[in-house]
């Protein structure tokens, strides 16, 4: 693979051109990150608007028909609903847990299997989650398992 890179005047917009023989998985992922990564997310705490980098945020938690996103040490609420989220950072490293939870497997430590065909999650912050039986075979395809 060749990568080329070149500097661009300051009028003119930032730009990737892939030229490819055919697009694969690997290109793909490659460009979902490209893209996610480019759009921040706006939550609320409290009063107060923020924008959060996809890479800041451990993962998304349903509860009681609001939607949280958690940092290391901070939540915050977003207006989005679960599946549009998933459907915004599919083909990251964004991986739908369960039917109340996403989960950043790029700030993931490790994970264990647990009872009933469940997998627990332990995240770099070291929070716990559970990922549901129905969703570990998803887990396993994208871990290449």
């Amino acid at each position: 693979m060749k990568i080329t890179i070149m500097e661009r005047a300051d009028d003119e917009e930032d730009e990737i051109i892939i030229r490819c023989r055919h697009m694969d998985g690997r290109l793909l992922k490659l460009i979902y990150a490209i893209k996610a990564e480019q759009e921040k997310i706006v939550a609320l705490k409290g009063k107060e608007y923020v924008q959060i980098s996809p890479d800041e945020i451990y993962y998304f938690e349903a509860v009681d028909n609001k939607v949280f996103l958690y940092l290391e040490k901070e939540v915050y609420e977003v207006k989005q609903k679960l599946y549009e989220l998933e459907q915004k950072f599919q083909g990251t490293d964004f991986f739908r847990a369960s039917k109340s939870c996403i989960v950043n497997l790029a700030k993931v430590k490790n994970l264990s299997p647990a009872f009933n065909g469940r997998f627990e999650v332990h995240m770099k912050n070291g929070e716990k989650l559970m990922i549901s039986r129905q969703y570990v075979p998803g887990l396993k395809k994208k871990l290449g398992l």
